[in-house]
């Protein structure tokens, strides 16, 4: 888990610290082209940004970080960021379409793996409910996250598009733990076909425990969002660590599943012996290891290649090979003949 600390210290400093808005160049910038252009002239903006919401002060804040960045370049100075985030081009009015671009990336991954679940996955099947409610939950933050890239920059104020993403992106990544633990402990309630058996004695019994911890993730998510909805300021410490402990849980779940048959801690299938370990299982550590290696890219954050990419985006353009890996590791192991009944 130290893997993570580093790479929580900082994603927190890029998104509370900044040197670039709080020069006296830049500020001096706004205000003289503030005052000469937006109170004065009052210009047309192009239609694309017009339709993205772009304001002059804006354009006058877009147009001075990078006249301030041209001249710290030309001068050998290292690159600034403006409030928490680089200096990127924006392109017909997208602050970064390479995050935009790679958030519709995972948007289709999950869309496509949405339709693998579907189609692979048996209707009755105890656990297809939960991975079609996720996808469509994933959908969702990626659409948030397109959205929010789309003028990303604090300087454009836009605090409502920003919590959209970061409560999308909570929901998907505490909806994934919520369905593991209930896929790893058997919490599912039994199926009238009879394709999994009772993992507790008597139905009341599972369906209080399924019922204890749904209401325990709710209660989480709620509070979660309401801890920062009614902050003055945005808590992106907390943020970040939430995240992060809700993903490492999961991750650790399923760390465990991949685990040697002589190691078992959890019993993976309803009607297999808790030694049974399916071939695929390496497949779970392998997500592990490659959604680790994929966080990590934060780690190297540096000012955007051609004004386009950083590592921030390189991380979404990772993530959407993983999600497909993992779609189908979730329809393999649905698919594990140890659901069924064994029949004499």
């Amino acid at each position: 888990m130290l893997v993570f600390v580093p790479i929580v210290l900082a994603l927190i400093s890029g998104a509370v610290a900044s040197s670039g808005d709080r020069s006296q160049q830049f500020n001096r910038c706004v205000s003289k082209c503030d005052l000469d252009i937006c109170q004065i002239q009052r210009p047309h903006l192009p239609l694309a940004l017009r339709l993205t919401g772009w304001t002059c002060l804006d354009n006058c804040k877009y147009d001075c970080m990078h006249s301030v960045t041209s001249n710290d370049v030309a001068s050998g100075r290292a690159v600034q960021q403006y409030y928490g985030k680089w200096p990127f081009w924006r392109l017909a009015g997208i602050q970064e379409p390479a995050s935009v671009l790679f958030s519709l990336l995972n948007l289709w991954a999950h869309a496509h793996g949405l339709s693998m679940i579907r189609k692979h996955v048996s209707a009755d099947h105890p656990m297809k409910t939960y991975y079609t409610i996720w996808a469509m939950v994933s959908i969702n933050a990626w659409l948030w996250s397109s959205v929010f890239h789309t003028r990303a920059q604090k300087l454009l104020d836009l605090p409502t598009t920003e919590k959209l993403d970061y409560f999308g992106a909570a929901l998907a990544i505490l909806f994934a733990l919520y369905y593991t633990v209930i896929r790893h402990f058997h919490l599912y309630p039994s199926t009238r076909s009879g394709l999994t058996s009772r993992p507790f004695r008597g139905l009341k019994r599972t369906s209080m425990a399924h019922k204890a911890w749904s209401l325990f993730c709710c209660t989480i998510y709620v509070g979660h969002v309401l801890y920062l909805s009614l902050l003055p300021r945005f808590d992106y410490s907390y943020n970040m660590i939430f995240n992060l402990v809700i993903g490492l849980t999961h991750n650790i779940l399923w760390a465990l599943y991949s685990l040697p048959a002589s190691m078992t801690l959890l019993k993976r299938f309803p009607n297999e012996p808790r030694s049974y370990r399916p071939p695929f299982a390496s497949s779970a550590a392998l997500f592990v290891l490659l959604t680790t290696a994929a966080t990590a890219l934060e780690l190297f954050d540096f000012p955007p290649w051609g004004g386009y990419i950083d590592a921030h985006s390189l991380w979404h353009l990772s993530t959407a090979p993983i999600s497909l890996f993992w779609y189908r590791f979730l329809v393999e192991d649905a698919t594990e003949p140890g659901w069924r009944f064994s029949r004499s």
